[in-house]
């Protein structure tokens, strides 16, 4: 079972579904050499992928180039379906770290074949989140700094204030097309600097207000 700290308890991590965004920082987008959208780009991550803090990434045989994407994850508070932008932050439970780890070569190929990204995205081990969960209106979410550390040097810095669609408007758009349940995941893009990932290697992400998620690789 999968637990974070939450006040003065722990709540068990339990999504039916991780919905991530895709490009949703321009100069990541730009860094892939992809448009910027002009809508939110969304794909699934299955909750087999979750790991929780101190654990650690498994690097599959399939893939030579493995790459690490820190973001800010929203927890959803209640079912939430066809969600207006003004009331989108009332199905809000808080906020952690999820680091998407994407295989990025898996990734390319599919791009290149117009197949979709499940395949990079869906290993076990590549949704690493924690190390707690923030509460609605103890931080701000759109002015936090957000950063990822590899074996101690910075590979990401960047603020949330920089992602192009923001978090009501991520909510509404999702849940126009399939329905929220009280403790689903969004994973809301990640800046640039994303980079590959190697065996031994030890991660420090971390978010402002939030703290460090850490996990080691293998």
């Amino acid at each position: 079972m999968l637990s974070l700290e939450f006040g003065n308890d722990n709540m068990e991590i339990k999504p039916t579904k991780i919905v991530c965004l895709g490009r949703n920082y321009a100069e990541h987008a730009r860094e892939m050499k992809s448009e910027i959208p002009s809508k939110p780009v969304i794909f699934l991550k299955p909750p087999s992928a979750l790991i929780g803090p101190n654990e650690t990434i498994i690097l599959p045989k399939e893939s030579n180039n493995v790459h690490h994407e820190v973001e800010l994850a929203v927890i959803i508070s209640k079912k939430a379906k066809n969600v207006k932008i003004e009331d989108a932050m009332n199905y809000v439970l808080g906020y952690t770290i999820l680091l998407d780890i994407t295989a990025r070569d898996l990734q390319d190929d599919a791009k290149r074949k117009g197949l979709p990204w499940t395949l990079s995205k869906g290993y076990d081990t590549f949704a690493p989140i924690g190390p707690k969960i923030v509460a609605k209106g103890e931080i701000d979410p759109n002015n936090l700094e957000i950063g990822l550390k590899v074996n101690g040097v910075i590979r990401q810095k960047g603020n949330t204030s920089q992602m192009i669609f923001k978090i009501p408007e991520i909510i509404s758009y999702i849940s126009s097309i399939m329905t929220l349940e009280k403790g689903d995941v969004i994973a809301t893009g990640t800046p640039s600097g994303v980079g590959r990932i190697e065996s031994g290697d030890e991660i420090e992400a971390w978010i402002e207000g939030i703290g460090i998620l850490r996990e080691k690789v293998k």
